[in-house]
Protein backbone atom coordinates (compact mmCIF):
# COMPACT_ATOMS: atom_id res chain seq x y z
CA UNK A 1 0.00 0.00 0.00
CA UNK A 2 1.28 3.45 -0.92
CA UNK A 3 0.16 6.95 0.06
CA UNK A 4 -0.33 10.00 -2.15
CA UNK A 5 -0.63 13.52 -0.76
CA UNK A 6 -2.46 16.02 -2.96
CA UNK A 7 -2.29 19.74 -2.07
CA UNK A 8 -4.95 22.16 -3.36
CA UNK A 9 -4.23 25.41 -5.24
CA UNK A 10 -1.28 27.25 -3.69
CA UNK A 11 -1.96 31.00 -3.75
CA UNK A 12 0.82 33.58 -4.08
CA UNK A 13 4.07 33.91 -2.20
CA UNK A 14 2.18 33.60 1.07
CA UNK A 15 0.90 30.18 0.08
CA UNK A 16 4.33 29.12 -1.18
CA UNK A 17 5.96 30.23 2.07
CA UNK A 18 3.41 28.36 4.18
CA UNK A 19 3.84 25.24 2.08
CA UNK A 20 7.62 25.50 2.49
CA UNK A 21 7.16 25.81 6.24
CA UNK A 22 4.78 22.87 6.65
CA UNK A 23 5.14 20.35 3.83
CA UNK A 24 8.28 18.53 4.94
CA UNK A 25 6.85 17.81 8.38
CA UNK A 26 3.48 16.87 6.91
CA UNK A 27 5.01 14.38 4.48
CA UNK A 28 6.93 12.80 7.34
CA UNK A 29 3.97 12.65 9.74
CA UNK A 30 1.50 11.21 7.23
CA UNK A 31 4.03 8.94 5.50
CA UNK A 32 3.46 10.29 2.00
CA UNK A 33 5.25 8.41 -0.78
CA UNK A 34 4.24 10.89 -3.51
CA UNK A 35 3.26 14.55 -3.29
CA UNK A 36 1.31 16.41 -5.98
CA UNK A 37 0.73 20.16 -5.67
CA UNK A 38 -1.50 22.42 -7.76
CA UNK A 39 0.60 25.52 -8.45
CA UNK A 40 -1.44 27.45 -11.02
CA UNK A 41 -1.90 30.42 -8.66
CA UNK A 42 1.52 30.24 -7.01
CA UNK A 43 2.89 33.39 -8.66
CA UNK A 44 1.89 36.80 -7.37
CA UNK A 45 -1.45 37.73 -8.93
CA UNK A 46 -1.96 34.28 -10.44
CA UNK A 47 -0.30 31.87 -12.83
CA UNK A 48 3.03 30.16 -12.29
CA UNK A 49 6.60 31.31 -12.87
CA UNK A 50 10.00 29.67 -12.70
CA UNK A 51 10.50 31.19 -9.24
CA UNK A 52 7.20 29.96 -7.81
CA UNK A 53 7.61 26.51 -9.39
CA UNK A 54 11.08 26.25 -7.86
CA UNK A 55 9.61 27.11 -4.45
CA UNK A 56 7.04 24.32 -4.75
CA UNK A 57 9.66 21.76 -5.78
CA UNK A 58 12.04 22.82 -3.00
CA UNK A 59 9.15 22.59 -0.54
CA UNK A 60 8.72 18.92 -1.49
CA UNK A 61 6.37 18.60 -4.48
CA UNK A 62 7.10 15.71 -6.84
CA UNK A 63 4.64 16.86 -9.51
CA UNK A 64 3.06 20.29 -10.05
CA UNK A 65 -0.34 20.50 -11.72
CA UNK A 66 -1.82 23.71 -13.12
CA UNK A 67 -5.07 24.96 -14.70
CA UNK A 68 -6.62 27.87 -16.56
CA UNK A 69 -3.86 30.30 -15.47
CA UNK A 70 -1.05 27.96 -16.58
CA UNK A 71 0.19 30.26 -19.36
CA UNK A 72 -0.50 33.59 -17.66
CA UNK A 73 3.20 34.46 -17.63
CA UNK A 74 4.39 34.01 -21.20
CA UNK A 75 8.01 34.63 -20.20
CA UNK A 76 7.84 31.48 -18.06
CA UNK A 77 6.56 29.04 -20.69
CA UNK A 78 9.85 27.14 -20.74
CA UNK A 79 9.09 25.63 -17.32
CA UNK A 80 6.45 23.42 -18.98
CA UNK A 81 9.25 21.47 -20.64
CA UNK A 82 10.30 20.22 -17.20
CA UNK A 83 9.18 16.69 -16.38
CA UNK A 84 7.76 17.71 -12.99
CA UNK A 85 5.05 20.08 -14.27
CA UNK A 86 1.78 19.31 -16.04
CA UNK A 87 -0.54 21.61 -18.00
CA UNK A 88 -4.15 20.80 -18.90
CA UNK A 89 -4.15 17.95 -21.42
CA UNK A 90 -7.12 19.26 -23.39
CA UNK A 91 -5.35 22.28 -24.83
CA UNK A 92 -5.35 21.82 -28.63
CA UNK A 93 -2.53 19.63 -29.85
CA UNK A 94 0.20 20.98 -32.12
CA UNK A 95 0.85 24.43 -30.76
CA UNK A 96 0.87 24.08 -26.99
CA UNK A 97 4.02 23.75 -24.92
CA UNK A 98 4.37 21.02 -22.32
CA UNK A 99 2.44 17.85 -21.59
CA UNK A 100 -0.91 17.02 -20.01
CA UNK A 101 0.38 13.86 -18.36
CA UNK A 102 3.58 13.04 -16.50
CA UNK A 103 4.84 9.64 -15.41
CA UNK A 104 6.58 9.42 -12.05
CA UNK A 105 8.97 6.45 -11.88
CA UNK A 106 9.09 5.14 -8.32
CA UNK A 107 11.28 2.13 -9.10
CA UNK A 108 9.04 -0.80 -8.28
CA UNK A 109 5.97 1.03 -9.57
CA UNK A 110 5.04 4.15 -11.50
CA UNK A 111 2.33 6.79 -11.17
CA UNK A 112 0.73 8.86 -13.94
CA UNK A 113 -0.60 12.33 -13.14
CA UNK A 114 -3.06 13.85 -15.60
CA UNK A 115 -4.18 17.48 -15.61
CA UNK A 116 -7.49 18.33 -17.28
CA UNK A 117 -9.47 21.57 -17.59
CA UNK A 118 -13.25 21.77 -17.39
CA UNK A 119 -15.15 23.66 -20.08
CA UNK A 120 -18.33 24.72 -18.22
CA UNK A 121 -17.93 28.48 -17.48
CA UNK A 122 -14.29 28.09 -18.53
CA UNK A 123 -12.21 28.40 -21.70
CA UNK A 124 -13.64 26.43 -24.67
CA UNK A 125 -10.89 23.83 -24.89
CA UNK A 126 -11.15 20.31 -26.29
CA UNK A 127 -13.78 18.10 -24.65
CA UNK A 128 -12.14 16.79 -21.43
CA UNK A 129 -14.14 13.53 -21.49
CA UNK A 130 -13.04 12.72 -25.03
CA UNK A 131 -9.44 13.74 -24.37
CA UNK A 132 -9.06 11.66 -21.25
CA UNK A 133 -10.35 8.59 -23.10
CA UNK A 134 -7.48 9.06 -25.55
CA UNK A 135 -4.91 9.47 -22.78
CA UNK A 136 -6.02 6.39 -20.85
CA UNK A 137 -5.40 4.25 -23.91
CA UNK A 138 -1.75 5.42 -23.93
CA UNK A 139 -0.86 5.15 -20.23
CA UNK A 140 0.85 1.94 -19.15
CA UNK A 141 0.36 1.98 -15.38
CA UNK A 142 -2.67 1.20 -13.20
CA UNK A 143 -1.83 4.11 -10.88
CA UNK A 144 -3.48 7.15 -12.46
CA UNK A 145 -4.42 10.36 -10.66
CA UNK A 146 -6.36 13.20 -12.29
CA UNK A 147 -6.41 16.87 -11.29
CA UNK A 148 -9.66 18.09 -12.85
CA UNK A 149 -9.46 21.89 -12.75
CA UNK A 150 -13.05 22.97 -13.27
CA UNK A 151 -15.61 25.55 -12.19
CA UNK A 152 -18.87 23.58 -12.17
CA UNK A 153 -19.38 21.00 -9.43
CA UNK A 154 -21.67 19.08 -11.79
CA UNK A 155 -18.88 18.71 -14.34
CA UNK A 156 -16.47 17.53 -11.65
CA UNK A 157 -18.99 15.02 -10.30
CA UNK A 158 -19.65 13.76 -13.83
CA UNK A 159 -15.94 13.27 -14.44
CA UNK A 160 -15.57 11.37 -11.17
CA UNK A 161 -18.34 8.97 -12.13
CA UNK A 162 -17.07 8.73 -15.71
CA UNK A 163 -13.65 7.63 -14.50
CA UNK A 164 -14.84 5.30 -11.74
CA UNK A 165 -12.88 2.06 -11.95
CA UNK A 166 -10.64 3.52 -14.66
CA UNK A 167 -8.30 5.71 -12.60
CA UNK A 168 -6.99 5.66 -9.04
CA UNK A 169 -8.12 9.14 -8.06
CA UNK A 170 -9.87 12.29 -9.28
CA UNK A 171 -9.24 15.55 -7.41
CA UNK A 172 -11.21 18.67 -8.25
CA UNK A 173 -9.41 22.00 -8.08
CA UNK A 174 -9.99 25.66 -9.08
CA UNK A 175 -12.79 26.80 -6.78
CA UNK A 176 -10.47 26.95 -3.73
CA UNK A 177 -13.16 25.89 -1.22
CA UNK A 178 -12.69 22.38 0.12
CA UNK A 179 -15.74 20.16 -0.25
CA UNK A 180 -16.89 17.53 2.23
CA UNK A 181 -17.72 14.79 -0.28
CA UNK A 182 -14.55 12.71 -0.31
CA UNK A 183 -15.30 9.08 -1.10
CA UNK A 184 -14.14 5.96 -2.89
CA UNK A 185 -16.25 5.55 -6.02
CA UNK A 186 -17.03 2.00 -7.07
CA UNK A 187 -14.62 0.61 -4.50
CA UNK A 188 -11.79 1.81 -6.72
CA UNK A 189 -11.47 5.56 -7.39
CA UNK A 190 -10.73 8.20 -4.73
CA UNK A 191 -12.76 11.34 -5.37
CA UNK A 192 -13.29 14.86 -3.99
CA UNK A 193 -15.05 17.72 -5.78
CA UNK A 194 -12.51 20.31 -4.59
CA UNK A 195 -9.35 19.78 -2.56
CA UNK A 196 -9.35 23.40 -1.37
CA UNK A 197 -6.51 25.94 -1.39
CA UNK A 198 -3.26 26.72 0.39
CA UNK A 199 -2.82 30.36 1.35
CA UNK A 200 -4.42 33.10 3.48
CA UNK A 201 -7.53 31.65 5.13
CA UNK A 202 -9.37 34.90 5.92
CA UNK A 203 -9.75 35.94 2.31
CA UNK A 204 -11.90 35.46 -0.78
CA UNK A 205 -10.20 32.47 -2.39
CA UNK A 206 -6.83 33.85 -1.30
CA UNK A 207 -7.49 37.40 -2.47
CA UNK A 208 -7.99 40.42 -0.21
CA UNK A 209 -11.62 40.36 0.98
CA UNK A 210 -11.94 44.16 0.81
CA UNK A 211 -10.87 44.21 -2.84
CA UNK A 212 -13.25 41.41 -3.74
CA UNK A 213 -16.15 43.11 -1.98
CA UNK A 214 -15.45 46.36 -3.86
CA UNK A 215 -15.46 44.46 -7.15
CA UNK A 216 -18.89 43.00 -6.43
CA UNK A 217 -20.28 46.28 -5.06
CA UNK A 218 -19.06 48.71 -7.71
CA UNK A 219 -18.40 46.44 -10.72
CA UNK A 220 -15.11 48.20 -11.41
CA UNK A 221 -11.91 46.45 -12.54
CA UNK A 222 -9.68 45.48 -9.62
CA UNK A 223 -6.05 44.40 -9.57
CA UNK A 224 -6.21 41.60 -7.07
CA UNK A 225 -3.57 41.15 -4.39
CA UNK A 226 -3.06 38.18 -2.13
CA UNK A 227 -4.61 38.67 1.28
CA UNK A 228 -2.52 39.08 4.41
CA UNK A 229 -2.86 37.08 7.58
CA UNK A 230 -2.58 33.48 8.74
CA UNK A 231 -2.51 30.74 6.14
CA UNK A 232 -3.92 27.25 5.97
CA UNK A 233 -3.12 24.22 3.83
CA UNK A 234 -5.85 22.07 2.29
CA UNK A 235 -5.64 18.80 0.44
CA UNK A 236 -6.27 15.08 0.58
CA UNK A 237 -4.40 11.91 1.49
CA UNK A 238 -5.08 8.74 -0.50
CA UNK A 239 -4.01 5.19 0.31
CA UNK A 240 -3.79 3.04 -2.81
CA UNK A 241 -2.66 -0.41 -3.90
CA UNK A 242 0.21 0.35 -6.25
CA UNK A 243 -0.01 -3.07 -7.91
CA UNK A 244 -3.67 -2.70 -8.91
CA UNK A 245 -4.16 1.07 -8.94
CA UNK A 246 -7.08 0.81 -6.51
CA UNK A 247 -7.69 3.41 -3.80
CA UNK A 248 -8.76 2.14 -0.39
CA UNK A 249 -9.01 5.35 1.64
CA UNK A 250 -9.26 9.11 1.06
CA UNK A 251 -9.00 11.65 3.86
CA UNK A 252 -9.51 15.41 3.76
CA UNK A 253 -6.70 17.50 5.18
CA UNK A 254 -6.69 21.02 6.66
CA UNK A 255 -3.63 22.36 8.48
CA UNK A 256 -3.78 25.79 10.10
Amino acid sequence: MKRLLFIGDVVGKEGCDFLTERLSGLKHSCGADITVVNGENSAQGNGITRASADMLIRAGADIITTGNHAFRHRDALEIFEEDYIVRPANYPEGGCVGSGVRLLDMGAYSVAVINMLGTVYMDPLDNPFTRIDQLLEEIDTPNIFVDFHAEATSEKKAMGHYLTGRVTGVFGTHTHVQTADECILGGHTAYITDAGMTGPELSCLGVSAAQTIDMFRFRMPVRFRTAEGKCFLCGTIVDFDEKKGISHKIERLIIR
